[in-house]
């Protein structure tokens, strides 16, 4: 197997179901394995794998308490989805705080979720600002070197703090920040600032966005993301 490959974890305690995901990922070109518990995960070195997918329901160690263990106790920062039939806002919460890069509800189409698990092991591969000068959707541009935007050709005024969002959340399509990481990530912790001014700056972009407006997207109560997955 090439080195290139990228290996999949499938924890889920449905056999049938890790059958049909083995079989649908290694069509894609994915090299995978199946744990069918937490324990049996755990037994493997996760930090060889590319990415994992999660179920949340499952015998005595849950998904949501197996990625706990993994990002606090073993600090390894593989890319995690879950996948499970609990879809309530609180459980999306959970799943977000404790370090998910996305959350797939049951039942899924597999289109889809090969769509999200293309776009977690894209985004898990750093790129430094000097193999990068700029980010590219469509005809939007986003110039990381000057701070700028450009939507077909015409360039777009942006303050520094919208600029900030914006690539936050372009460099991380599809997965979903709250109101307070965003304030975390953008003013830090030394600034006092409340969640409507997160509110208000996404308001504004998206009005200088144009009709790309429409893709930075809002999960209520959850948070926002720029969304590419129709």
């Amino acid at each position: 197997m090439s080195k290139d490959v990228k290996r999949i974890l499938i924890v889920d305690d449905e056999e049938d179901l890790c059958e049909i995901l083995q079989f649908n990922l290694e069509s894609e070109g994915y090299e995978t394995e199946v744990a069918y518990s937490a324990e049996e995960a755990l037994q493997k070195d996760l930090s060889r794998f590319n990415l994992l997918l999660l179920d949340v329901m499952m015998g005595k160690i849950s998904g949501f308490k197996l990625i706990d263990i993994i990002r606090k106790e073993q600090k390894i920062n593989v890319p995690v989805i879950f996948l499970t039939a609990k879809s309530g806002e609180n459980d999306l919460l959970t799943g977000f705080n404790l370090g998910a890069d996305d959350y797939v509800t049951k039942p899924y189409s597999l289109k889809e979720l090969i769509a999200r698990v293309k776009v977690a092991l894209k985004r898990s591969v750093p790129v430094t600002n000097k193999e990068k000068h700029a980010l590219e959707f469509n005809q939007l541009v986003l110039n990381l070197e000057s701070k700028s935007l450009i939507i077909e050709d015409e360039k777009v005024e942006l303050t520094l703090k919208e600029f900030q969002i914006l690539r936050l959340l372009f460099e991380n399509q599809n997965k979903i920040y709250s109101r307070d990481e965003i304030l975390e990530k953008i003013w830090g912790d030394n600034v006092v600032v409340t969640n409507r001014t997160v509110d208000v700056n996404i308001t504004r972009l998206r009005k200088k966005l144009k009709r790309y407006g429409e893709y930075l997207k809002n999960r209520p109560g959850i948070g926002y993301y720029f969304e590419t997955l129709h």
